[in-house]
């Protein structure tokens, strides 16, 4: 009797023991693989981020639009025409405030005409137009000035307006030395200058 009751007994924890059994190699396996798995999800994020800051680095910055030494503030320029088209320059159509250190203006049969250059009074001219008064803007004060009253520094380093030549009056002689000083070019009078603004048109 006793030795069924231990066969029995042996027989059970055969049998028993493997589904009561902890299997701690199967659950130390499963704990790895999660692990390792985050491990490369979270490896994965952090290229994806590194990448991206990459291309903020790459990205260019803005340049900052370069203003013309022409250029002044619109409450700064005076403006003698009139109509909706008192901005542009009567031959050309250019901004006359983007131009303005070398506006020109003269009267044509009683109207006021303003020009963004001596190149367009010139051009004005030379197709038969008669005009009075013209006059220029002085780079210094910023107002309109007789153009015999002012000194031209031609040929400077700084741009023209509509001519390879650039034109800049002044009415003190002072400025215009200390514009050429550090710009270059030559000082001369309106009738001068204006001879030099006419071999624009000769070709």
């Amino acid at each position: 009797m006793i030795k069924v009751f231990l066969f029995a007994l042996v027989l059970l924890m055969v049998t028993g023991c493997q589904n009561i059994t902890p299997q701690p190699k199967k659950e130390k396996q499963e704990k790895a693989l999660e692990t390792q798995q985050k491990k490369t999800i979270t490896k994965k994020s952090n290229v994806v981020l590194t990448k991206q800051k990459k291309v903020v680095q790459k990205t260019p910055k803005k340049v900052k639009a370069t203003t013309l030494f022409q250029t002044v503030k619109k409450e700064d320029a005076v403006l003698i025409q009139k109509g909706a088209d008192k901005e542009h320059c009567a031959i050309c159509g250019m901004n006359l405030v983007k131009y303005y250190k070398t506006n020109h203006a003269a009267k044509l049969e009683g109207q006021n005409i303003q020009y963004c250059s001596m190149h367009c009074l010139t051009k004005h001219i030379n197709e038969g137009a008669e005009l009075e008064n013209p006059m220029v803007v002085d780079v210094t004060s910023l107002k309109f000035i007789p153009v015999t009253e002012a000194f031209y520094v031609v040929g400077s380093d700084v741009p023209g307006t509509m001519s390879k030549t650039s034109k800049y009056a002044f009415q003190s002689l002072k400025d215009a030395k200390k514009f050429q000083k550090v710009h270059g070019g030559e000082i001369l009078d309106f009738y001068s200058t204006w001879q030099i603004a006419k071999k624009d048109f000769k070709n």
